[in-house]
């Protein structure tokens, strides 16, 4: 005798696991959200677009105009024509342009969580819109490949050796960028800056309260955002981190949803490995000699070279992990697919 349970299912989640249905839609809509966000930016003369920190041109907008047509194009084709492959090439090459457009979303989230305001409220906009699309194109290029049978969850696991290696490169690296950024906090003298002419610059800077009162009781912010990241990190290679299982009420015992570990991490991985590694390889050709590190607020041009290793090194080295990290986790949580008989 055979017994059935019936299960009755949220309809966000009903709707949520129609996705390929939807996201062709959703992506064209976006396309021509996105298009008219840079033609809009271009004739008005607003830049959409920071470079290191100062503003950059406003044609950059006619770009931005140019990815949400390619997208507008791409989408349309695959609405009507399905998934093709050749399509498919097309919207992984829109969606890594977008990706590149939502640099700097990282760091627009940072300053926002420690109550500081953005450099520009549309270019965190286009940030957003940027990262949205990325998602969006990424999960249409992907929506033609339904499993063909029943999918079963594969049981909590642990990251390969490799990428259990990396975990503990990626977590070692921070160690001296915690140690010289507590030391300023604690007001003590690195590279030649004591602690209150640090202080000092970050006032300077319009850091916000939040930011100063922690520095002011021997904490720096971006310490307690590395030891996030590291969290997050070995979250994604151990197997608690697959089950992180029944801590919040709301999930009602159910293991957190793929997303929500993913989410961080590829926005993490996105902006600090390409940036961590430009920085590495602009340190090593300073170091060399062939271009001169910029003084900033540092007194020579010695310790600002000495900082920035610091600092790039660690962020290169867990953005890398951060990767290997995050494919790992996506391979070990992915649905398997069982056969039907």
């Amino acid at each position: 005798m055979t017994g059935v349970t019936r299960t009755t299912r949220a309809p966000w989640r009903i709707w949520w696991q129609q996705w390929p249905d939807w996201v062709h839609r959703a992506s064209t809509a976006w396309a021509l959200a996105y298009a008219g966000f840079g033609t809009t930016g271009a004739l008005s003369g607003t830049p959409l677009l920071h470079l290191g920190g100062a503003p950059g041109p406003p044609a950059l907008g006619w770009g931005v105009a140019a990815v949400g047509a390619l997208a507008v194009l791409a989408c349309g084709a695959v609405v009507r024509y399905g998934p093709r492959p050749a399509l498919r090439v097309l919207l992984w090459v829109v969606c890594v342009l977008a990706g590149a457009a939502a640099f700097g979303l990282l760091m627009d989230v940072v300053t926002l969580v420690f109550g500081q305001g953005v450099d520009s409220g549309v270019a965190a906009a286009h940030h957003v819109l940027a990262a949205a699309g990325a998602l969006l194109l990424a999960a249409t290029a992907r929506s033609g490949r339904r499993p063909s049978a029943v999918a079963a969850v594969q049981a909590p696991s642990v990251g390969s050796r490799r990428v259990q290696l990396a975990a503990c490169a990626g977590t070692v690296a921070f160690l001296p960028y915690a140690a010289m950024k507590l030391i300023w906090a604690s007001g003590g003298t690195f590279a030649g800056m004591t602690g209150e002419e640090m202080l000092a610059v970050s006032q300077r800077n319009g850091a916000s309260g939040i930011w100063l009162s922690l520095e002011s009781w021997g904490l720096d912010g971006t310490v307690l955002l590395a030891a996030l990241g590291v969290f997050l990190l070995w979250g994604l290679v151990r197997p608690w981190g697959q089950a992180f299982p029944r801590w919040t009420l709301w999930l009602r015992g159910r293991r957190v949803p793929r997303w929500l570990p993913l989410a961080p991490a590829v926005l993490g991985a996105a902006t600090l490995a390409p940036y961590g590694m430009f920085g590495v390889g602009y340190a090593a050709l300073s170091t060399a000699g062939v271009v001169e590190m910029r003084r900033g607020d540092f007194h020579s041009s010695r310790d600002a070279l000495l900082v920035a290793w610091i600092g790039m090194v660690a962020f290169a080295l867990y953005g890398v992990a951060l990767t290997a990290a995050a494919r790992s986790y996506w391979l070990r949580t992915r649905s398997a697919s069982a056969d039907a008989r």
